[in-house]
């Protein structure tokens, strides 16, 4: 690893790439943003990169550029933020920027690492797990909407050199853990998104106003029993997400207590993250595809594989897939429907 200051190169500018590339900045990290936009890295580089929210408002600039291509030098860490259909592309194309003990970081939604390693390598490759949340109010405007961690380790559970300068870079972030259990770590973040992400794709709410309605809450959980159950017959134990949502007690026991106890969860959880915007349906707004098959089309594929049946994950991808078409409005009649025709 590189005995001067390390040098960080952020790929995408997107709501949690353009927050993780200005919170570097801002610690006084040496970082590149590609920007990919163009015009959007003269105006990063010059007038900097708008924070508000949950980390204060602010503005940073940032050195950055509009393609890979345009990068010099090498990189200790790379941090790629794009969307997982992306990743590998990306990953090439930041190959001659990389030496042989740099660290390459994936951060999308889903279990992204294992493609990433195909590119650069398992000893490279870095899985993460965003526990925070951000929206891409405008190019270089981005609110962060909640607070929490970052998880991050290999496939093998090693610690490669230079993961505890990653780790500590990272905790200007936010606090930031060395995980041997990543894939685990990964899969439990790939629920949350597989019920909350994917569902406000189909409805076009916000966490709040999604989990204010019963027929939503009902169609997560129904999303999360299938994930476990997949789980179960891999097998792999899922720890609470964030420390705090535990699948296994939350789809424990039946009966009127225990619809009510997991009523006031999900209302207590809508609430605390309400301004909460689905990434995936940040994407589509933007005119880009969703992760949808890093997300319930990954538990829909590993449960066929093992034959474990996921009709109500792989309704909501194929509705999904349609939104993408253009083969369906996004509307919250689509929450019934995805768990009536499931």
């Amino acid at each position: 690893m590189n005995e001067k200051t390390p040098r960080f190169v952020v790929i995408g500018p997107g709501a949690i790439g353009g927050a993780t590339a200005a919170l570097l900045a801002r610690a006084s990290r040496d970082v590149v943003l590609v920007c990919k936009r163009p015009g959007l890295a003269a105006t990063v580089a010059s007038e900097g990169i708008h924070v508000r929210g949950a980390r204060g408002d602010f503005r940073t600039r940032c050195a950055a550029v509009t393609t890979i291509e345009e990068l010099e030098g090498t990189f200790d860490y790379a941090l790629i933020t794009v969307k997982a259909p992306d990743l590998q592309n990306a990953a090439r194309r930041l190959l001659p920027f990389l030496r042989a003990d740099s660290l390459v970081v994936s951060m999308q939604n889903g279990i992204c690492v294992e493609a990433l390693a195909e590119v650069v390598g398992a000893e490279r490759a870095v899985g993460c797990v965003v526990g925070w949340g951000s929206t891409l109010v405008a190019p270089g405007e981005i609110d962060i909407t909640s607070t929490g961690e970052l998880a991050i380790g290999t496939l093998s559970g090693a610690s490669p050199a230079g993961t505890e300068v990653l780790r500590e870079a990272l905790d200007n972030v936010f606090p930031t853990e060395i995980a041997p259990d990543i894939l685990s770590r990964l899969y439990s973040k790939l629920l949350v998104n597989s019920g909350f992400a994917s569902i406000g794709v189909l409805c076009g709410l916000r966490l709040g106003a999604m989990l204010a309605r019963s027929d939503a809450r009902a169609l997560f959980i129904a999303v999360i029993r299938e994930a476990v159950a997949v789980a179960d017959a891999i097998p792999l134990r899922i720890p609470p997400y964030a420390g705090k949502l535990d699948y296994y007690r939350l789809l424990a026991g039946s009966g009127p207590l225990a619809d009510l106890r997991r009523t006031l969860f999900l209302w207590a959880f809508g609430f605390k993250y309400r301004r909460l915007k689905s990434s995936s349906l940040q994407s589509l707004e933007r005119g880009h595809r969703t992760e949808i098959e890093y997300l319930n089309g990954y538990i829909e594929r590993r449960g066929r594989a093992i034959g474990v049946p996921t009709p109500v994950n792989s309704r909501i991808a194929a509705m999904v897939r349609e939104i993408e078409g253009g083969k369906r409005a996004i509307s919250p009649a689509n929450i019934a429907e995805a768990a009536h025709r499931s």
